[in-house]
């Protein structure tokens, strides 16, 4: 806690736009965001074709679930999530 402040959000780091990353792993891969989202449903991820855009849109913040099922997907680490470039 600083000066007695929490903090309840996960802010995104304005150097790295994970959602930015995500989408350019969904184009590489050659996924649609609705073809995605069915693949994240039948992993368990509760998701809608709505909140994922928020994510790649950088307005929703994504799950640590999330990104590990992302990860799986793509077959990609989590650094390439995090890439600043």
């Amino acid at each position: 806690m600083i000066e007695g402040k929490r903090s309840d959000r996960v802010i995104q780091v304005n150097e790295v736009n994970i959602g930015d990353n995500i989408r350019r792993q969904r184009l590489k891969a050659g996924y649609k965001q609705t073809d995605l989202v069915k693949k994240l449903q039948i992993e368990g991820i509760d998701i809608s074709v709505f909140s994922y855009n928020r994510i790649e849109k950088g307005t929703q913040n994504p799950t640590t679930t999330l990104l590990i099922v992302l990860c799986q997907i793509f077959s990609c680490d989590m650094n390439s999530l995090f890439d600043p470039a």
